[in-house]
């Protein structure tokens, strides 16, 4: 027969090593609260689009009309800038990330129910 005092200290032990694991695991969290971290996963959020930007800046320029003609000859450029660097550097954010995942595991259920019904 087990001894009910052995059986009470055995749980209490993994309780007591539960409770350690836990609090490492919200120290380990804790640490990782930074200020590099907290910039990467902002710049995940909400990525940069420069080039969105660029040609905004150029269309604002174009329309602008100006006496000596700066504004045109550097409007144009700057179009074509912006369109390089949206070409060039991918602004996706994490929720786009999450939709084209989404679709992507329907398509492929979608071509596995097909393959399994033929």
């Amino acid at each position: 027969m087990a001894d009910p005092l052995k059986e009470r200290l055995e749980k209490l032990r993994k309780i007591s090593e539960s409770a350690k694991r836990r609090a490492s695991l919200y120290s380990d969290v804790a640490k990782m609260d930074d200020t590099h971290t907290a910039r990467s996963l902002g710049a995940l959020q909400k990525a940069p689009a420069p080039g969105k930007k660029l040609q905004k800046i150029g269309f604002l320029m174009l329309w602008i009309p100006e006496p000596t003609g700066v504004t045109c000859a550097v409007g144009g450029p700057m179009i074509v800038a912006g369109r390089y660097l949206e070409k060039k550097y991918n602004s996706a954010t994490i929720h786009d990330i999450g939709h084209q995942t989404k679709n992507t595991f329907s398509s492929i259920s979608d071509f596995k129910t097909s393959v399994m019904n033929h």
